[in-house]
């Protein structure tokens, strides 16, 4: 009896061994090549943090070292960052820029997590801009924040930025608000640093066409698009990204000119071509049109 009972649990145990293989072999097949890739790099650089940490420590070490035995090498250092802040002599602007994070239901989670990496180039271009802006996140929560705390963990600790959980209409008051949708009738002109202008969080590929412009309406705030029209033509569709909306009002905030603003930021693969005054396309750039290519990734994915 005991032999037969021992019998049958190998044979269970076989069957359940063959279950997980069939099982682990039906996930291989659901998950692609791609997506097991990022899973291994995803993997591999989390098994890394305490090296990459340590490695961190060993240069501080080395830098505290170096400043104890060349004393006067820092004080060279702080005078030549002090020149170059003098040289870019940055002036802080009172131009409010808002990003609406109200849209995270809408999106999936590949999305949101390009929507983070929109996020951190905005943050990061105002902290180096010549005139930065007031920065602000609100309907911070669900799924963007929760990428932000899984891979961003030092988000908690950005200056210069406003971040709240509450809707930017309960941040800012109604009248100072403009939302810069494609989709407006009204063409942006200039800039009224008295306003508080509101760009969509929202990465969906063309699903949900026209949202942020009925959702201006819906609460009876000022919008406007951008003057792209007048000064650019494009191959694709003139949506941009939250961060290319984000980086023109910080370049045309430096240069003055839209157009400058607009061939400063614009990617390559958008096939961007200046307008004349009759509203045709009077030159390509030539440089950027014979190195450009259709799949090349967003300038945000690759840079963050």
């Amino acid at each position: 009896m005991a032999e037969e009972s021992e019998s049958r649990e190998a044979s269970a145990q076989r069957e359940d061994d063959a279950g997980g293989t069939e099982s682990s072999q039906q996930t291989d097949q659901t998950v692609s090549k791609r997506q097991r890739k990022k899973l291994l790099k995803q993997q591999k650089w989390e098994a890394e943090r305490e090296l990459r940490k340590q490695k961190r420590k060993e240069k501080k070490q080395q830098r505290r070292l170096q400043r104890h035995n060349h004393p006067h090498q820092e004080e060279e250092e702080d005078a030549q960052s002090a020149r170059k802040r003098l040289r870019r002599e940055v002036a802080p602007s009172s131009l409010r820029l808002v990003v609406d994070c109200s849209f995270d239901n809408l999106m999936l989670i590949k999305d949101v997590g390009k929507l983070h990496r929109q996020v951190q180039r905005c943050y990061a271009e105002n902290r180096r801009a010549l005139h930065p802006v007031q920065l602000y996140l609100t309907s911070l929560g669900g799924q963007l924040k929760q990428s932000l705390d899984e891979k961003d963990k030092g988000w908690v600790n950005w200056k210069d930025i406003t971040i709240k959980t509450e809707h930017y209409s309960e941040v800012v008051a109604q009248e100072d608000l403009v939302y810069l949708t494609s989709d407006s009738p009204n063409v942006l002109e200039e800039l009224d640093h008295k306003k508080a202008y509101v760009i969509g969080g929202l990465v969906d590929h063309n699903h949900h066409k026209g949202i942020t412009f009925e959702r201006a309406k819906e609460l009876g705030i000022d919008h406007a698009q951008l003057p792209l029209s007048n000064f650019v033509k494009m191959n694709s569709r003139k949506v941009l990204a939250v961060n290319h909306v984000f980086e023109i009002i910080l370049a045309y905030l430096e240069k003055s000119s839209w157009q400058e603003a607009f061939f400063t930021v614009l990617p390559q693969r958008k096939g961007a071509v200046a307008v004349g005054q009759d509203g045709t396309a009077v030159q390509a750039n030539e440089e950027e049109d014979s190195d450009s290519d259709p799949d090349t990734p967003d300038q945000t994915e690759k840079r963050t």
